[in-house]
């Protein structure tokens, strides 16, 4: 008996000593192990903003006006339109889009310390890329949200805001904000060792930082940098005429309504290049905001004599209250159930980060820049006849005399760091205003003004 009992003993202590060891050899975090290409592509799907920064930046611009309809005010789209603190701190506002940044930024440096302690293999350069471009994609909406616009004379004393380079390893962490300077240096070099490792071979690559989506992204950081040659560099596979390549209003016009508003961020129109899915609910706005784009105000945009051939645009503006406010159609709401039967569930917006027709316009920007006016003027001209109704390639063709005359120039009405003749500031002007009617509703008047 005692034999046996001894003998049950052992096999009890040798249970525990293996189900011990078990145990110790497990890894105390439950974090995935970001230890193969296919785990590391997982968590970048995660570095990009699942906020939505659209509604406030467009609301603090000049293209939304007092519709003076009372029934439709609520404090924060008046404390955004008014340029006051927010109070609100839910979807859609500057700290929701400001945490989303930081928490995308996250995932993207948790990617790259994987890369790097995997040994930065080769075969990894395509996530690697696509890392340091969606790092730098956030802080960069950042440092254009929440600082001052970069200028090299003021960067230096201009704070800026703190840039990320590692991941998140303590629980409450100080961060010191970072120079302007500091914070373009940074999105310099992670752009430029991002740019040629990124690829397009994803299942889903508009979700993704594309090659074409990283160009776009590039134009835009060397547009306010104010380098020309690379912003041309980036945009050449779009070349001077890109046929088939752009956003093809007419065809929006040619379906239903429904139709066309899902058909604006879908994957399958060649302008996107990038497209996002953010926590939002800017898709009700439109018929909820009293400060707006207007109906009385329609002309001041929509107008056809807006436009260098004095014609009807091919945007379409509709209203959900009688011309009270008004809305090009570009954004759909999908709502995600977490729970069908009790109705709840999350909503979200799909955007469109970066697109050929924000490229091709900063390229004809770089051309006016590097003083290739007639070249300017051909892509202008391309840009107008697919945005307006019956374009007569003979009396419709864009000159130099019809954009000085349409658009002359105004004292410190442009006062970018870098100088311009006055003719420039003519072009300049021009394709500001064609920028301000294309991005209508996306916050991008907000990076000209």
């Amino acid at each position: 008996m005692r034999k046996i009992k001894i003998t049950l003993t052992l096999l009890v202590i040798l249970g525990l000593s293996s189900s011990c060891d078990d145990f110790l050899s497990e890894i105390p975090d439950n974090r995935t192990q970001l230890d193969t290409p296919e785990k590391i592509s997982e968590i970048l799907v995660n570095a990009y903003p699942q906020g939505n920064y659209m509604e406030f930046a467009e609301t603090m611009t000049d293209n939304v006006f007092d519709s003076g309809d009372l029934t439709l005010t609520t404090i924060k789209n008046s404390q955004n339109y008014n340029w006051e603190m927010q109070d609100d701190i839910n979807r859609d506002t500057p700290a929701d889009y400001w945490d989303a940044c930081y928490s995308a930024i996250a995932h993207a440096n948790q990617a790259l310390d994987a890369i790097e302690k995997l040994g930065n293999p080769a075969n990894l350069n395509p996530q690697k890329g696509e890392a340091l471009l969606a790092r730098a994609y956030s802080h960069f909406m950042l440092v254009t949200m929440f600082s001052q616009r970069y200028n090299p004379a003021t960067a230096k004393t201009d704070l800026g805001i703190p840039y990320v380079l590692t991941p998140e390893t303590e629980l409450i962490k100080k961060y010191t904000r970072n120079s302007v300077e500091e914070v373009y240096a940074y999105l310099k070099a992670d752009i430029e060792e991002g740019l040629p490792l990124v690829t397009s071979d994803y299942e889903q690559p508009k979700f993704h930082f594309n090659k074409g989506a990283a160009n776009a992204f590039a134009s835009r950081f060397y547009g306010v940098t104010g380098e020309w040659d690379k912003v041309i560099a980036v945009s050449n596979d779009l070349g001077n005429k890109p046929v088939s390549q752009l956003r093809n209003y007419q065809s929006y016009l040619d379906v239903d309504f429904t139709t066309g508003q899902r058909k604006y961020s879908l994957e399958s129109e060649t302008t996107n290049l990038l497209i996002a899915s953010a926590s939002s609910i800017y898709s009700r706005s439109f018929y909820s905001n009293r400060f707006q784009l207007t109906g009385a105000d329609r002309d001041l945009l929509f107008g056809a004599s807006t436009n260098l051939a004095n014609k009807t645009y091919l945007y379409r503006p509709l209203s959900y209250n009688g011309q009270i406010t008004i809305f090009v159609p570009k954004f759909v709401e999908y709502f995600k159930y977490t729970n069908a039967n009790a109705g709840i569930g999350l909503p979200y917006d799909a955007l469109v980060l970066l697109s050929n027709d924000e490229l091709f316009l900063n390229r004809i920007e770089a051309h006016i820049m590097t003083n290739q006016l007639a070249l300017a003027i051909e892509e202008m001209d391309y840009f107008l006849s697919v945005r307006i109704t019956g374009y007569n390639a003979t009396t419709d063709k864009v000159t130099e005399a019809k954009i000085i005359a349409k658009y002359p120039v105004i004292e410190n009405e442009y006062t970018p760091f870098y100088t311009m003749t006055a003719t420039q500031t003519s072009y300049i002007k021009a394709v500001a205003e064609m920028r301000r009617r294309e991005f209508i509703h996306e916050g991008l008047r907000w990076l000209d003004i």
